[in-house]
Order: C-alpha cells, then structure tokens, then sequence
C-alpha cells in the first residue's frame, strides 16, 4: 500500500472508522492499548508519507524530527503500563487529532494544492509548535514518575552484524529511557549506551547523528544526580577521543559543564572531565574556552591538592600541557605558580604523574629562556636528575622523560651542565651506557652525543669520567646511525689535548680502530669518521707513533690512493719530521 494511503487509513482508523476486520484485531485489548498502538502506526506512516515532500523542506524536516521524538516517547508508553493511566489515553486523541491535521497539510503540498506559501508556512509552524507541545507534555507525565524500571521492556542490544536501523532504533530506545525514565532507567540506559560506545564505534557515530543526544549527555554534567554525572561523564570522554566527533561536543557547548564538574564533581566525574577536556584542548582553539570558564585555575587547583588522586592530577596535567601553548595562558599559569607545583609533582612516585609533570616542565619552557631559567631556579634539574637516577627504581619511560627535559632544558647552557655534573649526572649517563639495556643504551648514547658538541670543559669531564672508551665499544654496532654517533662524540672529545693523551694511554684503542679501519669497505661512512679519529690523535706524539708502527700503514695509504676523504691529510701528518725515515716509502702527493 502506498504511503499516503497507508497513512489516510490509519487516521481514518484512529478516528473511529475502523472496519469490522479491525476491530477484531483489537477486540482483545482495552481501549488505551488500542489507541496508543494506532497513534505509533499514525505516527510512523506520516513520517513516511512526508519524505517525498519538495515543498517547504526545512519546515517538513522539523516536524519530521518532531515525529520521531513523539514516536520514541510513544513507543516507551507502550513498553510500560502506562499507557492504562488515563491521562495518557486522553493525550493519544490529541496526537492522533494533530496527526491528521499534519496528514492534510502534507497531502496539499504533495498536491501542491495550498493556496499560498505565507499561509501554508504558517500552519507548518503551527504543526511543529503542536508536536512540541505533546513531546514536553509526555515529558512532564513521565518525569512525575509514571514510567519506571519495572514495567519497562528491555531492548535487547543488537548483534555485530546488525544494520544501522536496527543500532538507531537501540539508540533512540536509549535516548528515550535517559529523556523519560526515573532515576534508576537513566542510569541503566546511561551504562549500557556507554558499554556500547566502548566497544563499538559504529554506536559513537550513530550516537552524534541522533537529535538531542549529545544535548542531553551535556544537560546531564550539570545534573545534582551524581551518578548520572558519573555515567554522562564517562560517555563524553569516549566520544572526546574521536577527532571527527569533537567539534560536535564544543559546538554543544560542553566546556562549561565539563570545567563545573572540574571543579564540584565526585572524584570519578573529575577524572573523566579531566579526561575529555586533555582530548578536547588538542585543537587549540578550544584554549581559550577553557581559560574562560575559569578552566586554568580549577586544572591548577587539582595540580597542587594532596587530596587529588593520580588518576585525575595525570590528566588535568595534560589539559594545562595543551594550554601551554597560548602565551597569554602560559603567563598567567606561571604567575599562579605553576613551574613550583609541576617540579613537586615530578617527584611524585605514580609513573603517569611524573611523565605528565615532566611534558609540562618541558613544553612550558620549550623557546622561552626566562622560563627555562625559573625551571632552573625551582630545582628541576634535580628533581630530574633524581627522576633519571638508576639507584632509583623508576619505569623506563619516566627515564626516558627525565633525559629528554634534561637535554631541552640545560645542554643549552653552560652553567646549567655544571649544575647537572654537580648532581652526579655524568656518572649516571656513563651507567646507562655500561649496564642498559639496548633501547637505555641508545637513548644515553645521544644524550652523550648531544653534550660532547657541548664547552671544552664538559668534554674534558666526560674525558676524565670514562666516556671515550665506552664510545670506542660503540664502534662496530650494527646500527649506522649508532656507530656515527659514538664516532662524532669520540672525535670531539679527542680534540681536547688532555682527552687525546688519555686516549693513546691504552694502546688497545688505537689498536681496535686501525682494525675497524681494516675491515670497512672503502668510502664507506664508517670508514671516513674513523680515519677522523685518527687524524685527531696524529696530534699527538704517542698517537703518530703507536698509528705508523703498525701494521696497518699499507691500509691507510690504499684510502688515501683512493682519494678517501681525510686519508692523505692523515698520510701526511704521518710522514712528517722525525717519523720521516720509519715511514721511507710510504705515499707521498
């Protein structure tokens, strides 16, 4: 049966015109029943019978939306026993009298048989100010407790495979229970709509796309119910973790609520507004409504609290890590005191607060010099040299942290080097080294890389402490890039005389790199720092000797025939004065 049809008959039918053959149908079933079952069929067939509508599109779509919102309620009542209450069953002759003045209104327009836009826009109007009008008046009769838990039908959660109508109808049947039931559907609802977008991402999508759902989760941040806070807020935090979906949750004006409950939620509702908000505050754009709903001061607030948890100070870390970037915020923390309460929580003994305090420090003072000094002056560098110590059980990523805000924050600065060294840092760095495992190991390796390009007087600290024959182990990794590293620093710490004397001291070292020279392929990168090394050490008078009385001259002179790069400076530097006779025959250019 076509829709128009289908739709003129069921209104014909709830006007009392039903044929004999209908009433059998509901002969078994009292009046209330039968007339809420005939307002759902009404109902459903007109939102069908005005989709093919061209004229007045907007003004349809909106009483389209309307009709959904009133089928939804509808199809609540009908789940329960509510639909016996008497008040119920003398609102379904209002809907159903509304319904078939909608149903004229939309068969002039498919006829085009109105008799003038103002008019029919006018009575469009009128129409969705109707179905408004009996949305919030079931509304008010469900929030006077007429629906309620016990009566209500479960809709069973569809399976992997089902299709999106059958997840839109869970949702809306979800969105109804959270809209109109008592306190205990609400939360029942909440926990299973969040149980779904956990799982499924598909239910996040449907979710944002279904009218008032994201509107309402929002609503409820500001609820004096606290487990429906708890259970809206967690919602919000896995739809805040989709990027595409973010701008839908800012556009419904989430902030605010989310930085209330900041600031007078339970523990758990913090934590996740926390959550949401770190999410959120990724675009920063969205800064700025932070720092205006008073955001930044209530992040601050729970930064410094003994009271707060780990598991909520990690995250309001990561809020305040994201509105660092904002100049005029990033002033306004510190002023607050921000770099005192960051540098205390770096100490803190929970892996996530240390990690987060530490990307603070380090994005916070990231191009700002009068920052990097503050971080300075408080004490960070100890408080990460402490972070980085071995003696110390630490994980591996807040090592890993600690290092990195050390090398942005003092291998810039001479004086903040001698700071490090006085805490015992080259000695913890030359551990690592030693005894790390392999990804420990590379990550000391440039860091000692990295200060070796450093003063005179740091070079000749990791001289005295032992990096150079560490740098030669190095050497003949299976790694290019760690090779290039140890052979980098080892040169540059080879050009401080008192290193090179220190060096040539174990005639094993200059051994080993003659013999690494020997097996490299010509022109190869490894080959060339090699011979760099060695041009270094020819600078000095052991060095020379203990290079051109071995047996590797014949090598270093084929390079240098093999126009390798530095190999015929270092022949030269061979051949000359009073090693002139010892090397008689060796390549002359």
């Amino acid at each position: 049966m076509p829709n128009g049809v289908l739709a003129k008959s069921l209104i014909h039918k709830s006007m009392g015109q039903e044929n004999p053959k209908q009433d059998q149908i509901f002969q078994e079933s009292s009046p209330p029943k039968r007339s809420l079952r005939q307002a759902i069929e009404v109902i459903s067939s007109l939102i069908s019978y005005s989709l093919p509508i061209k004229v007045f599109a907007v003004k349809w779509q909106l009483i389209r939306n309307k009709l959904e919102e009133l089928n939804s309620s509808l199809i609540a009542i009908e789940d329960c026993d509510s639909c016996q209450n008497p008040i119920v069953s003398g609102m379904m002759s209002a809907v159903l009298a509304s319904a078939r003045d909608c149903y004229d209104l939309a068969r002039r327009c498919v006829d085009l048989s109105y008799s003038g836009k103002l008019l029919m826009q006018s009575d469009l109007d009128a129409m969705v100010a109707k179905f408004d009008r009996h949305v919030r008046n079931l509304s008010g009769i469900f929030t006077a407790g007429i629906l309620s838990q016990g009566f209500a039908i479960v809709v069973s959660r569809p399976g992997v495979n089902a299709c999106k109508d059958d997840v839109r109808f869970y949702v809306r049947d979800l969105l109804t229970r959270i809209k109109i039931g008592d306190l205990e559907m609400k939360r029942h609802a909440l926990v299973n709509l969040y149980d779904v977008v956990v799982e499924d991402e598909k239910y996040v999508k449907i979710i944002v796309e279904v009218d008032d759902i994201v509107n309402i989760l929002v609503s409820l941040l500001d609820s004096m119910e606290m487990e429906l806070q708890q259970d809206a807020v967690k919602v919000v935090a896995v739809i805040s973790g989709f990027d595409s979906y973010r701008s839908i949750l800012i556009g419904a004006g989430i902030i605010g609520p989310l930085i209330r409950v900041l600031e007078s939620g339970s523990e758990i509702s913090k934590e996740g507004a926390a959550r949401s908000l770190q999410k959120l505050t990724k675009n920063s754009d969205n800064a700025w409504s932070v720092s205006a709903y008073g955001g930044v001061t209530a992040l601050l607030k729970i930064c410094a609290s003994a009271d707060s948890t780990a598991e909520l100070i990690s995250p309001a870390c990561g809020v305040l890590r994201n509105l660092a970037g904002v100049d005029e915020i990033k002033r306004f923390m510190i002023e607050e005191g921000a770099v005192s309460t960051f540098i205390k929580l770096a100490r803190s003994k929970d892996e996530g607060v240390q990690i987060s305090s530490i990307e603070f420090l380090q994005n916070i003072a990231s191009g700002d010099e009068s920052v990097r000094q503050l971080v300075v002056k408080e004490g960070g560098i100890r408080a990460l040299v402490r972070v980085f110590d071995p003696k110390i059980a630490r994980s591996s990523k807040s090592r890993e942290m600690a290092l990195r805000a050390i090398e942005n924050l003092c291998f810039s600065s001479a004086s903040s080097i001698s700071v490090l060294m006085s805490y015992g840092f080259m000695d913890q760095l030359l551990f690592f080294l030693r005894n790390g495992d392999v990804s420990a190991q590379e990550l000391a390796l440039k860091a000692a890389f990295r200060l070796s390009g450093t003063s005179e007087e740091t070079k000749k600290a990791m001289g005295d402490a032992g990096f150079m024959s560490e740098f030669v182990k190095f050497l003949d990794a299976k790694s290019f890039e760690v090779r290039e590293m140890a052979a980098v620093a080892l040169t540059s710490l080879v050009s401080v005389p008192k290193n090179r004397k220190k060096f040539v001291q174990d005639d094993r070292n200059v051994g080993f790199l003659l013999q690494l020279l020997d097996q490299e392929e010509t022109n190869s990168g490894s080959k060339k720092l090699l011979i760099s090394i060695l041009l270094s050490l020819t600078s000095c008078n052991s060095g020379r000797k203990q290079i051109a009385s071995s047996g590797y001259l014949k090598n270093i002179e084929k390079l240098a025939e093999a126009e390798v790069s530095d190999a015929k400076r270092l022949v030269r530097k061979l051949s000359t004065n009073r090693f002139r006779s010892m090397l008689n025959g060796i390549w002359h250019s």
